[in-house]
């Protein structure tokens, strides 16, 4: 076990996702019960720089398990992107003498953490909290299991209204390079059709859906569209059926941002409460550069390197499931 690690820093980086909080407050208890002193970064790597670095202690983290989003805020920093930036970042590690890092967020977050890595000796360790659930290394990603139940429930209340008024609704969901959002909510939803970035979308193929759906009388129909799928989102999509299909009354339904906010489910507190300890434990261990992921329930060590550049792959095979479960 590593006894040169004293000071332990947590910091939330990126795009937000909820169960970030559950992963904090299980970094500070565990370095605690571990005897280690441990300080919050604010706003991520830009708080690094700046020197925005507070104590936590058992209290700093109660009552917070249950909240969205991060107590210790976020943000994307240009300025760690400059050699300048990340030695400012390094001298005030120094400077509060803190000894290893617990990084939380995406692949830009462990991106920054690897080149910072390549300039200074100082251990770093990540926890994947992203709701696109798009890394290497761990079978869900923070966040993914509570964005994805807003997604569902969303499109369950956009289907009553479809079905009040016999419509086709263009449902927008977030996955700018990852569909997985978009395909479990569809499919969990009932939807006739998804579109994601992972599969080129056959336009001709989502007409013949959908006017086999009309003619069937269908009362309503729901297409889940990836806002980085390659048609242009779910507005660009619609146009298209329209222009076509003249007698389908078509409304279009953006989910965005409310996917990222709320209460986090029982499945992502627990997962944040697991990977928070696992960091910990792991940088005692001697682990640096590695990213924490559950695999088969079991916890993993994903090298950063490999984490940012394999983008965990999606079954396209659910694809046919939809096709299956629309006829």
């Amino acid at each position: 076990m590593a006894t040169n690690i004293k000071r332990i820093a947590v910091l939330t980086s990126g795009g937000d996702a909820p169960g970030m909080n559950a992963a904090i407050r299980a970094v500070v208890r565990a370095s605690i019960f571990n005897n280690l002193e441990v300080y919050g970064v604010m706003r991520g790597y830009e708080g690094l720089i700046n020197g925005d670095i507070v104590p936590l202690v058992s209290n700093s983290v109660s009552n917070i398990i249950q909240r969205g989003g991060t107590i210790l805020k976020s943000a994307r920093s240009e300025k760690f992107r400059t050699l300048e930036g990340r030695q400012q970042a390094f001298d005030n590690l120094k400077k509060f003498e803190i000894d290893a890092v617990v990084c939380i967020g995406g692949d830009g977050t462990f991106s920054g953490a690897l080149q910072f890595n390549k300039e200074h000796d100082l251990p770093f360790i990540g926890i994947p909290g992203t709701i696109d659930c798009d890394l290497y290394g761990t079978d869900y990603t923070l966040g993914f299991d509570t964005a994805l139940n807003t997604a569902v429930e969303s499109i369950d209340r956009i289907r009553d209204t479809a079905d009040s008024h016999d419509r086709l609704f263009f449902v927008e969901v977030m996955g700018r390079d990852a569909g997985f959002i978009a395909l479990y909510s569809g499919i969990a939803g009932g939807a006739e059709s998804i579109l994601i970035p992972e599969s080129i979308t056959d336009t001709d193929q989502l007409m013949t859906t959908l006017e086999k759906g009309y003619q069937r009388k269908k009362s309503s129909m729901i297409v889940v569209v990836a806002e980085g799928e390659d048609s242009g989102g779910a507005y660009k999509v619609a146009e298209k059926v329209k222009a076509k299909f003249d007698h389908f009354d078509i409304r279009v339904s953006i989910l965005g941002h409310i996917q990222r906010g709320g209460s986090p489910s029982c499945a992502d507190r627990v997962l944040g409460s697991r990977m928070g300890i696992a960091a910990v434990e792991s940088l005692l261990a001697g682990k640096r550069e590695v990213m924490v992921g559950i695999i088969n329930n079991e916890v993993v060590l994903t090298s950063f390197k490999k984490a940012v550049k394999h983008n965990q792959e999606i079954d396209l095979n659910m694809m046919r499931m939809v096709e299956i479960l629309s006829a």
